[in-house]
């Protein structure tokens, strides 16, 4: 192999376990005679249009491109198994945690956020760390990202949060103005931008980083008794991270390092692996809390609610083939099962619909059935039938109506969700001034070291200079009102990109 890595070396890898060729096939599987010429009426005479071989291939390729995720579009997956090491029984009945060694499969994939497919993996993004279980009771989805928080709190904002990540709708160019001025509209964003410019915003790789179910959730024990949960994966490689011109340099030079660097490591035998922990906050807590527990931009203090060991996540195999195992892959937090529920958190509440929404456009009705989605640790009964795609025997020869007097599936009390009260008055509450700098100054005060806050000022106001002077003028707002020396620093570096663009105007005079 030489200098080649084993991402190089597939080819011949193939090559070594395919010891002689197959003959050829059309999508029917019929035999091809010849596969570098198309039928013509003499050696320069039109093609006809009887040629399958060509038909076949031609039509095939013109539809080989689904479209891409809106959000998420470029990403690497892998698979491996989590396995329980700590009973959690006493708060969950999920029957992937039923014992200490049980062994679950599971397939995850890494993404960056706002990129398109084509973008690089070390842009400064958050990153998508979304988990699929294939457990005895169907699939449970754990769709998170690499911080423990969000951007926003109400999900009517994420179409208008993901367009300022994406284009200028005139210019087709990323806009400085767009994104900073929707950023210090939405002061909430401010917790989750502090933590996109520090050096967490430019992990080495996703095998150095931590994963996050982010949501709140709601634990279900045998007893129909219920707590409020969040999920964490902490990396057992250690926490490393890119400074921004290192990001910068690897985005030229290697854009897909991302996925070299974790394919590499699993056909290397170095199996990346995740610490599986949750925090624990029960009704009677949540309800006293001094914030709102189901704020998607704030975390819960660990000091108050510590977290408690579950399991280790594994990933031993890379996919078979990239379209049908990673860009087919479909998640969604609405993939539930006995045992783990929703919270009240808005964001939860909205991606329970648009995702499985967007999977039923981009992949279509039966996105269920396509193998990697496919809950192969149960067997799917119900009454869904037809649409595009069938691709398994649609559930044969039984009743497509329910209820029926044919023994068809039926329906379990023992499955019901756990009964909660809710009261309040319905209207559209507004969340813009639900304390949106507190934990940003603890961010800045106790989490941060001395040379990341300084690292952060740097990329900030680096990005921030793009933008026009009033928008920079909120942004410094804002973070002074989470930590004045936060702000100060930030105006600070601003003067410092203004004054050199006004030397070099004096220059050029």
């Amino acid at each position: 192999m030489g200098s080649r890595d084993r991402a190089a070396e597939q080819m011949n890898e193939f090559k070594k376990q395919q010891t002689k060729s197959e003959v050829m096939t059309t999508g029917t599987g019929a035999p091809i005679g010849s596969k570098t010429a198309t039928l013509t009426v003499g050696p320069r005479g039109p093609a006809l249009l009887q040629d399958f071989v060509f038909t076949d291939e031609m039509a095939h390729f013109n539809r080989e491109r689904i479209p891409e995720r809106v959000v998420h579009a470029k990403g690497s997956g892998a698979f491996g198994y989590f396995e329980v090491t700590h009973d959690i029984t006493k708060y969950c009945k999920a029957k992937v945690f039923e014992k200490v060694g049980k062994r679950t499969p599971c397939a995850v994939r890494f993404s960056t956020v706002g990129g398109e497919k084509g973008s690089a993996d070390t842009a400064r993004d958050p990153r998508g760390f979304a988990m699929k279980f294939y457990t005895d009771e169907g699939n449970w989805d754990l769709v998170g990202n690499n911080t423990p928080i969000f951007f926003i709190r109400d999900p009517i904002l994420f179409p208008s949060f993901i367009h300022t990540q994406k284009r200028n709708p005139a210019t087709n160019l990323k806009d400085a103005d767009m994104f900073w001025d929707f950023i210090t509209l939405r002061p909430e964003t401010s917790h989750q931008v502090s933590f996109l410019f520090s050096d967490r915003g430019t992990p080495d790789g996703y095998r150095h980083m931590n994963g996050y179910g982010s949501h709140t959730f709601k634990l279900i024990n045998n007893k129909n008794e219920g707590v409020y949960c969040k999920f964490h994966f902490k990396t057992d490689q250690g926490i490393k991270n890119f400074n921004d011109a290192k990001a910068g340099e690897l985005a030229g030079s290697d854009p897909d390092y991302a996925q070299r660097d974790l394919y590499n490591a699993i056909r290397d035998g170095k199996f990346p692996s995740w610490s599986v922990k949750i925090q624990i906050m029960t009704y009677e807590q949540a309800e006293k809390f001094r914030w709102n527990p189901f704020d998607l931009t704030k975390i819960w203090p660990q000091g108050e609610f510590p977290l408690h060991p579950v399991g280790k996540m594994v990933l031993n195999r890379n996919p078979k083939n990239y379209f049908a195992e990673v860009e087919q892959i479909a998640f969604s937090p609405a993939h539930m099962v006995p045992g783990i529920e929703a919270s009240p958190d808005k964001m939860l509440q909205g991606r329970i619909f648009s995702y499985s929404d967007t999977h039923r456009h981009r992949l279509g009705s039966n996105y269920l059935q396509i193998p990697v989605n496919c809950p192969y640790n149960t067997k799917v009964r119900n009454y869904q039938r037809d649409g595009p795609q069938c691709v398994d025997d649609n559930q044969g020869n039984a009743p497509n109506y329910f209820p029926n007097s044919f023994n068809g599936p039926l329906d379990n009390p023992k499955h019901l969700e756990c009964p909660f009260k809710l009261s309040g008055d319905v209207q559209r509450y507004n969340t813009a001034d639900d304390d949106n700098f507190s934990q940003v100054g603890t961010f800045w005060r106790k989490v941060l070291k001395p040379d990341e806050r300084t690292r952060l000022i740097q990329n900030m106001s680096g990005h921030l200079k793009d933008a026009q002077e009033f928008i920079q003028k909120r942004a410094v707002d804002n973070y002074s009102k989470a930590d004045a020396d936060f702000g100060k620093r930030l105006q600070e570096a601003l003067n410092g990109y203004k004054k050199k663009s006004q030397d070099g105007v004096a220059a050029n005079l």
